[in-house]
């Protein structure tokens, strides 16, 4: 069985005691390709130490986060985009808008998010999304640009049924992660609405790892975990959702080697 996860954290940094271990777990569990999620101008030296040890199974993202985007955004703008031409970056990411902490810099975030979205553009590179409290924004931003000129993932997925409707009208998947295995959550049923064709697996690692695992460092080898509640959602074998989120991540990510 074979599972693509779609966005984690997966550096040795993240895992300083026992990283070796974290990403042998997650081979062990099937999950063969990971790829990294960028944040700000440092993460890219992260990246590329994983991919040089793991280069069938580490691919990369390059993108200022919201919660990163600060008043020297032009400084980390720069920084970032020789790492663009990287030959193992699959997309721009995560970019996107978060006002849940702080709104502080949400100028900055807009106008960050929108030049972003445009080398997306330009360069025919997916995204991964992280929008958090400013769908709104996000969406009337992502609307300055032309139906199927921009496509990929709404990463750690938290809008509702609107919000999941225009996504995968507009050509972008919803990732789902650990948070659909947490009681009561609403991201069941927004799975349930959206179909499987419009699901793709993620950890967010070592984030928001799912039950029974939740308050724990989360990592790429609780894919299937997060798999199975989602078979469950479809009353599907766990083979036929690897299958089919591996199929919608390929779909996506078309730099991603098989």
């Amino acid at each position: 069985m074979f599972f693509v996860d779609t966005h984690t954290h997966l550096y040795r940094e993240s895992y300083p005691d026992n990283w070796e271990a974290v990403v042998g777990r997650a081979l062990e569990a099937g999950v063969g390709k990971m790829i990294l999620g960028c944040v700000n101008s440092e993460t890219p030296a992260q990246i590329n130490e994983a991919v040089a040890q793991y280069p069938d199974h580490f691919f990369a993202l390059v993108g200022l986060h919201p919660e990163d985007t600060k008043e020297n955004f032009e400084e980390e703008l720069a920084r970032l985009e020789p790492h663009i031409q990287d030959a193992n970056i699959v997309g721009i990411g995560e970019i996107g808008l978060d006002y849940y902490w702080d709104r502080t810099f949400e100028k900055e975030q807009r106008e960050v998010f929108y030049r972003q979205l445009c080398r997306a553009r330009d360069l025919q590179l997916p995204l991964s999304l992280h929008i958090r409290s400013a769908y709104n924004d996000a969406i009337e931003i992502l609307k300055r640009f032309r139906p199927c000129e921009l496509t990929g993932v709404m990463h750690c997925f938290s809008g509702g049924v609107q919000e999941a409707d225009w996504a995968v009208r507009n050509g972008f998947a919803l990732g789902i992660g650990g948070t659909v295995t947490f009681k009561n959550s609403k991201v069941q049923d927004i799975v349930a609405h959206v179909g499987l064709d419009n699901v793709v697996l993620e950890t967010d690692a070592p984030y928001l790892a799912p039950v029974p695992h939740r308050g724990k460092p989360n990592e790429s080898s609780y894919i299937p975990i997060i798999a199975q509640k989602v078979a469950d959602i479809f009353n599907v074998s766990l083979q036929t959702v690897a299958d089919q989120t591996t199929e919608n991540a390929y779909r996506i990510f078309t730099k991603l080697t098989r």
